[in-house]
């Protein structure tokens, strides 16, 4: 079957952001979207196109319009997140973002009621309902579908970097899981979940979403919930790797390097050049180091087998984007990303906060609450 992909005639920038509310008192997941969007509404000048509801009660997406630079992603998302603390404050809900809360139950969750929604947790049952986690997704516009998988392939290369940067769910349900990133393996654990299959052109994945239609696999294009995957009624990429970002200059450093990624690989189509891949055997694996061991991972650089520690790497990759993000006008944004290595990674410093406070994770809730406007 076709698959139409919009394509985008500029790259074109859109982040979602997902935020977990949190009950002021006892600092556990509170279950009030319905009555914050209700609040919401009340609000002069707020857009219900920039709020979406999500799977659990707990949780809320603020979403941007489409925009050229990261500056203005962010400061789209700046003005949703005021109206959102107006909005929350009186029902004694603060806010806060990670890959997961580091003590709340799942079992305690309230599930927002869609169809699309119902159909994921009775196909998915016990593993469906285990989902309480949180991420950032970032879009980025391209030219034409068949540019759109051998740019995917090339992410691949780079998935450890991204998701060490990002990785902030340490614990889990009250215990530390060992792992910088649980919610990266959590999630993979849904059906059509987890690392995207390397395509080598757009007919090859129209082939695959046929097969997935006639065999119910999935009810419709949204259905497949990879790392990376192509959006084709917006044009764009849409990198999904990444925990929940803690600190708003954090996602303008992460969501800089992704912009200058795509870009940057799109560039390389247009002057000739082969783009980086990897065997999803090196991929998969990477994958999981970055989840188990964040910026002390060790990854594989290429089909040949050869190693570097993620950071090393990652200062290498800095400079080669430089150029690209003074053209994208993200040049400050992206340096930043050599910052959270040097100031230590959300999951890092959740584990500090909770080892000075004797292992009491009330004040890890205390110290992500205080970190989302940062």
């Amino acid at each position: 079957m076709a698959v139409h992909f919009a394509g985008s005639a500029r790259p074109t920038l859109g982040v979602e952001w997902e935020i977990a509310l949190v009950d002021r008192a006892t600092r556990d997941l509170s279950n009030t979207a319905p009555q914050v969007f209700e609040a919401m509404q009340s609000i002069d000048g707020f857009d219900p196109a920039r709020l979406h509801k999500e799977f659990l009660r707990n949780t809320v997406e603020l979403v941007t319009g489409v925009c050229d630079t990261v500056g203005e992603a962010i400061a789209d998302l700046d003005e949703t997140m005021v109206l959102l603390r107006r909005a929350s404050a009186p029902l004694g809900v603060e806010l806060l973002c990670a890959g997961t809360h580091p003590f709340a139950q799942w079992s305690s969750q309230q599930v927002t009621r869609a169809p699309h929604y119902d159909e994921m947790i009775e196909r998915t049952q016990w593993w469906g309902r285990q989902m309480l986690i949180w991420g950032v997704h970032v879009h980025v516009g391209v030219s034409s579908a068949e540019r759109v998988f051998p740019i995917i392939n090339a992410l691949l290369v780079k998935y450890p970097h991204l998701l060490a940067l990002s990785a902030s769910s340490p614990m889990w349900a009250g215990v530390d899981t060992g792992y910088a990133s649980n919610r990266a393996l959590m999630f993979q654990q849904l059906p059509t979940a987890g690392l995207p299959f390397q395509f080598e052109n757009w007919s090859q994945f129209e082939g695959f979403v046929h097969d997935q239609l006639k065999t119910g696999v999935i009810e419709r294009l949204g259905g497949l919930h990879w790392d990376i995957r192509p959006a084709p009624q917006w044009g764009t990429i849409e990198v999904r790797v990444c925990d929940g970002v803690s600190t708003r200059t954090e996602l303008s450093a992460i969501v800089a390097l992704i912009h200058c990624l795509v870009v940057y690989f799109d560039r390389c189509l247009d002057d000739g050049v082969e783009l980086p891949g990897m065997p999803p055997w090196h991929v998969q694996e990477n994958k999981w180091r970055a989840a188990r061991y964040g910026l002390d991972a060790e990854i594989i650089l290429d089909a040949d087998s050869n190693e570097r520690l993620v950071t090393d790497d990652l200062d290498d990759l800095l400079e080669q984007l430089a150029p690209v993000a003074r053209d994208l006008g993200c040049a400050d944004e992206l340096a930043r990303v050599a910052d959270i290595p040097r100031r230590g990674a959300s999951y890092q410093r959740q584990r500090a906060v909770a080892a000075g406070a004797g292992g009491d994770l009330t004040a890890v809730v205390d110290s992500l609450v205080a970190e989302l406007g940062r």
